[in-house]
């Protein structure tokens, strides 16, 4: 088991600071990270949070998982490293 967190169903007012603090509970948080939409800045709803160790992150996950945050139910769960893309072109921004 890993130390970094997949953290979904993000309010889209919430920011890192908080949730950040959040995670404080389950133990020492190393970063805390929202994904923000690079067109327009705004919050995608979900981040990730690593904590120090692994017990600290099987703890944020029994603790946090279903928990109320800004009035949303987050989902915690262990991060799982980005599928590669292929074949994708990115599109000229203008």
């Amino acid at each position: 088991m890993e130390n970094k967190l997949y953290v979904g169903n993000l309010s889209y007012k919430l920011t890192e600071d908080e949730l950040k603090q959040a995670f404080t509970q389950a133990g020492n948080v190393i970063s805390a990270r929202i994904i923000s939409d690079a067109n327009t800045g705004r919050s995608k709803g979900f981040g990730f949070v690593e904590m120090e160790n692994q017990q600290m992150a099987e703890k944020a996950i029994e603790i946090l998982n279903g928990a109320d945050l800004q009035g949303r139910a987050i989902k915690v769960a262990i991060a799982t490293p980005m599928k590669p893309r292929e074949n994708r072109e990115r599109s000229p921004r203008y």
